[in-house]
Formats: C-alpha cells, structure tokens, sequence
C-alpha cells in the first residue's frame, strides 16, 4: 500500500520518505492521480485516513468504533487488511522518527560528534600584489564577557520549556542537562590569536593564487555536564546489584512520577497553525491535530495508563497479527527484539559493558511517552539513567520528528560513537512503532470479542 505509506510518512512531515515512495508508487505501476492528493485516491483508502491521523500522534484516542468503521461501510475492510493497514502506518510513522532523527533529511557531511567537526570557514578577499584572490577565513570572535549570559541556539532542545514545578524537574537527575541561559564562569582560552600562514604560491597564467588559512582559537563555554559514561556505567552497576524490591504501590508512584515529568517536558507549543511543506500538503488533512501529552497536570479526563500486564505483544498482540497476517507478527517479534537486544557490550569505546538496564530504561520511556507502563519496571531507574536532555530528544523524535536538528543529535550522548547513538534511535523507532501496534491491536481484539 504506497499510498498509505505515503500518507503516514507525511503525518510527520517527512518528505524523504514520501517522496522516496511516490516514486515506487510509479515504479510499480500505480496511478499517477492518485498522487495528486486525498481527494484523488480511492475512498477505501481515504476511509482510514482518521486512524492514520490518531495512531500518529494520539494513539490512545483509538477505539473498536474505528475498526468498526472501516469493516462495515460500503467499501468493507477485511480484518487481515485493516491489520496490513495498521502494521504498515505504524511502520512509517516510526521511520519518520528515525529519518529524522538521524539527520537524513538534511544535506549535512555525515553524523559526527561535535568534537570531530571542522569549524566552518568564510572566505575574504584580499589583495596580494595588486592581484585580488579569495582565501578561506574565520573572523576572530569577539571577547566573551565573564558572567554573560549566553543566548540559546535556536535548536529544539534549546527550545524546550518546564512548564511547571521546575525544580522537581531539575532535581530528577543532579547535575544534569543543559539549561537555556548559562552563566559563562569558566572560559578555556584567554584571547584570540590568528596566525596567517602561506602555503602554496602558485601561477596560473598571470594569476597568482595566495593559499592561506586563519587559525582560531575557539572559547569553550562550561555548562552543567550530561553524566559522563564513567558515571553512567556506575549508576548500571550498582542498579544491577540493588535487591530491594517496591512494593506496587511505589511501582505506581515511580511510574506516575516519570510521566508527570515527560508532560513537562513540552517542546514549544507554534504560535501560529503548522505549515505543511508545500511538496506534501496535498496528503495532510488537518495539520494542527499533534501530539499532546498523555497525563498533564490540571487536565481533565486523563486516559487510563496503558498496562502491558493487561495487553502485551508477547501474549495478546504477537498471535493477534500472525493470525490475521501470516507470518508477520513474527517478523515484527524478531525485529522489536533485534532492536531492544542489540548490543555490542560496549559505550563510548569502553568495552565489556552489560548495557541492558540503560536500553531497558530508554525502551519503557519511549512507551511511557505514549501512556503505556510495564508493571514490572521500577521507573525510578529512568531518572537515574537517562538525563534530561537525552529525554527531551527522545521524546521530541517520538513526537514532533520533524523539529530535529542535526545539532540536536550531537548535543546528547556526546561521549557514545555514532553507532551507538544510532542504535539509541532504533529503539525510539521500534519502541514507538509498538506502542502504537499495541493500542491498534487492542481495539482489534475488542472488535472482534
């Protein structure tokens, strides 16, 4: 179903995908009207363009209503391609993070860490000889004042707001995060220097060519420290060895406590309606209908928490789906596990390291963000593992995907090589793919019970 990838995929505002699929939909001989928007495709596929809308952003929202819907109106669907259907969207709306949040939809030299990155160079004219050329070149910075304040950049992580009760927030994880204003009260570099050095003369007709390059000694501003992964693999160690045990009382408080705090953590909010790119606004209906976060404080009517002890893949959604679409819900199984289980004992070129309780802690926060808790999990280990700004990048690339930045990705996790970063996102993308299969299948099952 090209069409239906194409339609999830822009939910998201991804054009990569959905160009990459508009040009398989041709490819494999399908209409090339369709193309021309909602209104152009045929209305059983139109028909379940509101389930592709909710799934994306507010799965919960979902109902056997839905289903019904789709399996009793003039053009019916089977229950085999309403699960084809529902496996597919997820899928894409899960790519989206992904392409995103790897950086794939900016022409960008690659994902390195910032500290592998060149500076950027200008160019200057000058004149040698009585000859003009242009050189590479970096104008010094200006001094950097002790105690100024340092304006954010305009990056999503920067742009993040804690709506309320800051300082439970900040205390989640003690010195921890990047904030919005830092007072600069370590600055490594005393002065500029520039030092012009010639390397080549060369000439080319009567053109001399004057190679030189300016070298800047850069400031580096201090701000709070993300955890290290010396401390990091301590805080696993030592919750490896913990034996306590919560009661369930105190499992429910921990978890109510994390997704409080995940509500808090707001991307800001468009002052004005969300423009659509225009290559792909012609497959979304209305735009302005995002995520909101399952459990805001003050808000009225809260969804139920989904309980995985109630509806789980392993004993509800995996037979549901090879049931009604053979073989696939053991595709999906051995992909979801491939993903959680990855592991190549190694973080940030340490080796020998059992990382199983930091991708535990990522995949059940990724979950919590869209409402669902396992009931075996102390969530009080989230708090411990994952920091603030790593929260704020899962969350924006499960959630507004298409506000990421490059940028965003080499802020978190600076210490991680870029393989490990990238397996961080597979498992925003197959934790949220499943998030959303199980509150699909769920109404599935409701439907049919």
């Amino acid at each position: 179903m090209p069409t239906n990838n194409k339609n999830a995929a822009a939910r998201h505002q991804c054009p990569y995908l959905v160009k990459m699929y508009e040009k398989e939909f041709l490819n494999q001989g399908g209409n090339p009207e369709w193309l021309n928007g909602l209104d152009y495709i045929p209305s059983k596929l139109r028909a379940i363009y509101e389930i592709n809308k909710i799934l994306a952003h507010r799965p919960w929202l979902l109902r056997k209503e839905h289903i019904e819907s789709l399996t009793r109106n003039k053009n019916s669907w089977s229950l085999s391609e309403v699960v084809h259907a529902m496996v597919l969207l997820s899928h894409f709306h899960s790519l989206s993070s992904f392409v995103f949040s790897c950086g794939l939809t900016q022409k960008l030299d690659g994902l390195s860490s910032p500290k592998f990155k060149t500076a950027q160079i200008s160019t200057a004219t000058v004149n040698v000889g009585g000859v003009t050329t242009t050189i590479p070149y970096q104008p010094p910075q200006p001094p950097v004042q002790i105690q100024q304040t340092v304006q954010p950049q305009k990056t999503v992580l920067s742009e993040i707001i804690l709506n309320s009760n800051a300082a439970v927030i900040a205390g989640e994880f003690n010195g921890s995060g990047l904030t919005t204003n830092v007072s600069v009260n370590n600055v490594v570099g005393a002065g500029s220097s520039t030092a012009l050095n010639g390397v080549n003369n060369k000439k080319n007709g009567n053109v001399l060519v004057f190679f030189c390059f300016i070298k800047i000694k850069d400031y580096v501003l201090t701000a709070l420290p993300s955890a290290s992964v010396e401390v990091l693999m301590e805080r696993m160690k030592v919750l490896s060895q913990k034996q306590d045990e919560c009661t369930e009382a105190e499992l429910s408080n921990r978890f109510k406590s994390v997704e409080m705090q995940t509500a808090e953590l707001s991307t800001t909010a468009p002052q004005t309606p969300v423009e659509v790119p225009p290559v792909i606004s012609h497959y979304v209906e209305d735009p302005n209908f995002t995520y909101q976060d399952f459990a805001r404080r003050g808000a009225e009517n809260i969804p139920n928490t989904f309980r995985i002890q109630d509806y789980s893949w392993d004993d509800h959604g995996y037979s549901l789906v090879n049931g009604l679409y053979e073989d696939v819900g053991t595709l999906l199984d051995q992909k979801f596990r491939c993903a959680y289980n990855l592991t190549y004992f190694t973080m940030g070129g340490v080796k020998n390291v059992d990382t199983s309780k930091f991708r535990r802690a990522i995949w059940n926060y990724i979950q919590c963000i869209y409402g669902i808790r396992h009931d075996d999990y102390d969530y009080g280990e989230v708090n411990q593992l994952l920091d603030r700004p790593l929260k704020m990048f899962i969350k924006t690339a499960c959630c507004f995907p298409d506000r990421i930045t490059t940028k965003d990705y080499d802020s978190i996790l600076v210490e991680l090589l870029d393989s490990e970063k990238v397996h961080v996102n597979l498992m925003v993308m197959e934790a949220r793919n499943q998030a959303e299969l199980l509150y699909a299948l769920r109404e599935i099952m409701r439907y049919m019970t």
